[in-house]
């Protein structure tokens, strides 16, 4: 199925694919869609080769270097001329907002901290799968200036070719179809929040499980690895509920990514994701671990389907596209879609959760990698978001916000404890 054509590499600007004109739409001075990727190495990294790297690798993915500018009806994209990015020292608060007029416009920035090496890509731009394949070029260019090449391999591009126009279409204009998925409104989620930290504290809690026995516990329950960590974080934000002791109990529920690119064969590097809503409703009682377990088992096999997806992101497009919303100034636009996201992004949700996989490297890489670490930016509203991410044997499992109270990342951490796995726990908490 063909969708419209894309401008090609070389053009003065693009549009916003479906996710990054929500995503520029919502971002303000106290929030912008940010997320971190980090390689902890094992070598201290040497700043200057970092950048030399960043130099190199740039310009193979133009999608990432550019710059928001501001239309009359929409936000779109434009190559950004200006210097840099630039390598810095690692900060203490990380995934800080964007501020488009401000670093000379760009939208991706690298730090660097003794052994860690941290990409951080603002969401208008891609999704984690296609900033993954950024981030393994960078670290594969990096070692290859440490005196370490590295030969092509899956997900890793060469930056001695040119671009592929592929890797910059807009995936959801391409496979949207004809029939669109009517849903009503979503139910109010239990919300999860509590006390906001101040501008701009943001606490982050990573917690380090074995690989091979996570797999072993989660084929125990004859579930899937991310099937198993989004029931546990359902039933410990069912606990947290459960001891407000409400007179009418909410559902709780997670938005989880899902990568479309396994159903939708595409290059693009942009975002081409969709998230499902994996729920419990403690109204109807209080329900065992078990019961979580099946309950979101089937909920993901069954609405994790290239029909429905297809159905869903077709909804999206077209509504991006209805010829009203085009002629709506952006300056009228931007609150309606705030509200929008607000009402259907943000209720209907206790909290999110993404696990982007296993982060595979040539074989010629696994001995310069010590472990990957993965960070959502903080959320519209004080909770705590999840994300995780494995490297060789080590399942990186990451909770992050500007929340004051730590309950549900501890209660998190002692159910996989009381469960059988092994963790090692740190913090930036005082």
């Amino acid at each position: 199925m063909k969708g419209k054509k894309e401008k090609k590499t070389g053009s003065p600007w693009y549009r916003l694919d479906n996710a990054g004109v929500l995503y520029t739409a919502l971002q303000k001075e106290q929030y912008s869609a940010i997320y971190r990727f980090s390689a902890v190495m094992t070598e201290e990294v040497d700043p200057q080769a970092l950048q030399r790297a960043v130099d190199r690798t740039m310009p193979r993915f133009p999608g990432f270097g550019v710059r928001v500018r501001q239309g009359l009806f929409w936000y779109y994209l434009e190559p950004n001329k200006a210097p840099g990015p630039f390598v810095k020292p690692d900060i203490a608060n990380p995934c800080q907002p964007v501020r488009f007029r401000e670093d000379n416009g760009w939208l991706v920035r690298f730090y660097y901290y003794h052994r860690r090496i941290s990409l951080e890509v603002f969401h208008a731009l891609s999704d984690g799968a296609g900033a993954l394949v950024f981030f393994r070029t960078l670290l594969a260019v990096y070692l290859e200036e440490m005196g370490h090449p590295i030969p092509p391999g899956p997900g890793l591009l060469d930056v001695n070719e040119p671009p592929q126009r592929e890797e910059l279409e807009d995936a959801y204009a391409r496979w949207a179809g004809k029939k669109v998925l009517r849903q009503g409104p979503a139910p109010t989620a239990f919300a999860n929040t509590g006390t906001a930290e101040p501008f701009y504290t943001f606490n982050i809690t990573m917690g380090f499980v074995p690989l091979d026995k996570l797999k072993e516990k989660a084929k125990s329950y004859q579930v899937s690895i991310t099937e198993y960590l989004t029931a546990v974080l359902l039933k410990v934000m069912a606990d947290n509920q459960a001891r407000q002791n409400p007179a009418r109990p909410k559902p709780v529920s997670l938005a989880v990514p899902i990568n479309l690119r396994p159903w939708f064969p595409s290059k693009t590097l942009r975002n081409f994701i969709l998230t499902v809503r994996p729920s419990i409703d403690p109204s109807m009682g209080e329900y065992t671990f078990a019961e979580i377990l099946s309950q979101v088992h089937h909920y993901m096999r069954l609405h994790i389907s290239r029909l429905e997806m297809q159905a869903l992101l077709t909804g999206n497009v077209k509504f991006q596209t209805n010829p009203i919303l085009q002629m709506i100034p952006l300056v009228l636009k931007n609150p309606v879609m705030a509200l929008g996201y607000r009402l259907a992004g943000v209720r209907p949700y206790s909290g999110t959760y993404t696990n982007p996989g296993a982060f595979q490297v040539p074989p010629e890489m696994e001995a310069h990698i010590e472990h990957m670490e993965v960070i959502l930016g903080q959320a519209t509203v004080p909770r705590v978001h999840c994300a995780s991410i494995s490297y060789g044997n080590t399942m990186e499992i990451t909770f992050a916000g500007t929340l004051k109270e730590t309950d549900t990342e501890r209660a998190f951490f002692r159910f996989l404890v009381r469960d059988g796995l092994p963790v090692k726990v740190t913090s930036n908490r005082r």
